[in-house]
């Protein structure tokens, strides 16, 4: 059994990106008669089997008995959530969760001391910044028109005008650093191109007032009170955010907290007028990760996309040499810089933890947590994060909290391995190019069975990617119909009229 893509441009990190959740494969009788929308109901070939999700409190897997891998050590699988580290750790502390993730900085030595529990550093690459939005909802029926933040004097003034040292400093953990530029240097070509700005308020504020705001102006703060690796405090970054704002630009932004799912919708269709924290934990390893989603021209989240930035960013994704590629990602990262539709803040440090008494407990640097390589050393395994899953169909979901979940469920054709970003095979048992990585040939797994008893084959493949990526699918329905990793990462969703 194969599968072959035909993309339009070479794709040279095609097996890293199709390792990714939210390219997870689904029946396509279920997408059917879910009529494209398996919020709350997937399907799939994972370790686990959905058996009910209490909504506020609880989501409950069981053992998948078709699993085509090795079978889970335990017989059910729960997820919980709680937004603050505290709460997290003191369910650990009582036993009453088996596993974390994000702990807070404060409790880092606090699990490192206690012989109970077992401190796991994680390696995800991530980066907090600091958005603006310059023109409204862009790629809307109606856009909204310019904001203040459409002069790039006053988004230089911004760049300039944040000690991002301080905020380090008082809110992130030891093993944290200031962003020298958007994406981590871990990532090959990730730091080509000159640092970020140096703070400097007085040079900041005549910026400012060459923008016509000698004495500031008012705006808004918007953040989702949901810790995340580069966001650890939310709240407390938020108002220090607010306090230098005021400080050193004499700028009167209100803080203006949240709910996620609808946070996410906002922020990233460009309609929120103002400021907003958010940031990004890497999903696979490679440059384009960071700077193809947040920058391509199929992204409204900072406005009207730069295309000094997203030109370089097209070219720049179809050569397969790092070495290669670099002059490219300078230019990029200059681009970036010099446009600055936001404000790189940091690249934080993080850990999750779990009772000492759990065997191969992990949380890997890249993709879902691999539970069925947990052994609990009794029937059931309770891991809490952060937050509830706003759905459980991934494809058309951005957060970790989702992501995590789903996997556990549906798998996409390749994986990551545990400890590392390296490929390996899932419903794929290998996947290869043609000379210049346009052609992907996918050979699949056989005698993979779904979690319904259905047998999976390359029609599910078709299916499941097609609803994705496809707008003229009538299954392209999803949570929000966005599908904004298909876009992002595909060059764009095919418009339902194209």
């Amino acid at each position: 059994l194969t599968v072959q893509f035909t993309l339009c441009s070479p794709q040279p990190a095609f097996q890293q990106i199709a390792a990714f959740t939210p390219f997870g494969i689904q029946p396509s009788e279920h997408l059917e008669a879910t009529g494209g929308a398996p919020l709350d109901n997937p399907i799939g070939t994972g370790p686990f089997v959905l058996d009910s999700w209490n909504r506020g409190d609880s989501i409950i897997f069981s053992r998948n008995d078709n699993y085509w891998g090795d079978a889970p050590a335990f017989d059910t699988l729960v997820f919980r959530w709680a937004t603050e580290g505290a709460a997290r750790l003191l369910e650990l502390q009582s036993g009453t969760v088996d596993q974390i993730t994000n702990l807070s900085p404060d409790d880092f030595e606090t699990v490192r001391n206690d012989d109970s529990l077992q401190f796991l550093p994680v390696t995800n690459p991530n980066t907090l910044y600091l958005a603006m939005t310059s023109q409204l909802d862009p790629f809307g029926d109606a856009p909204g028109g310019d904001t203040v933040f459409a002069d790039p004097l006053v988004r230089e003034a911004i760049a300039k005008g944040i000690d991002r040292q301080r905020i380090v400093d008082n809110f992130f953990p030891d093993g944290s650093e200031v962003a020298s530029h958007f994406t981590p240097c871990s990532i090959p070509n990730g730091c080509e191109g000159d640092a970020w700005y140096d703070f400097d308020a007085a040079e900041a504020r005549d910026l400012l007032a060459q923008a016509g705001f000698p004495d500031g102006f008012e705006t808004k703060i918007f953040y989702r009170d949901v810790f995340r690796g580069y966001l650890p405090e939310p709240g407390s970054v938020a108002v220090e955010f607010q306090t230098q704002l005021k400080e050193n630009l004499n700028i009167d932004a209100e803080v203006v907290v949240m709910e996620s799912g609808e946070f996410i919708d906002e922020s990233t269709n460009g309609r929120l007028d103002g400021f907003y924290l958010l940031g990004w934990g890497a999903d696979y390893p490679h440059v384009t990760n960071f700077l193809d989603f947040h920058f391509s021209k199929s992204n409204p989240q900072f406005g009207e996309p730069h295309e000094e930035i997203w030109s370089l960013l097209e070219q720049g994704s179809t050569i397969a040499d790092a070495a290669e590629a670099a002059p490219i990602y300078e230019q990029a990262n200059n681009a970036i810089r010099e446009l600055v539709p936001m404000v790189p803040i940091a690249h934080g440090a993080s850990a999750s933890a779990a009772l000492a008494t759990v065997e191969n407990a992990h949380f890997p640097p890249f993709g879902a947590p691999q539970f069925e390589s947990v052994n609990p050393g009794k029937d059931t395994f309770v891991f809490m994060q952060n937050a509830e899953p706003i759905s459980l169909y991934c494809a058309d979901e951005t957060d970790g909290e989702s992501l995590s979940a789903c996997q556990q469920v549906v798998e996409p054709l390749l994986n990551y391995a545990i400890d590392s970003g390296d490929v390996v095979p899932a419903l794929a048992t290998g996947c290869t190019a043609n000379e210049d990585a346009t052609v992907w040939t996918c050979e699949l797994r056989a005698n993979v069975v779904f979690s319904d008893g259905s047998h999976f084959d390359a029609n599910d493949v078709v299916a499941s990617w097609s609803a994705g990526i496809d707008g003229r699918n009538p299954l392209h329905v999803g949570n929000t119909g966005a599908f904004e990793y298909y876009s992002y990462l595909w060059d764009s969703v095919i418009p339902s009229d194209g």
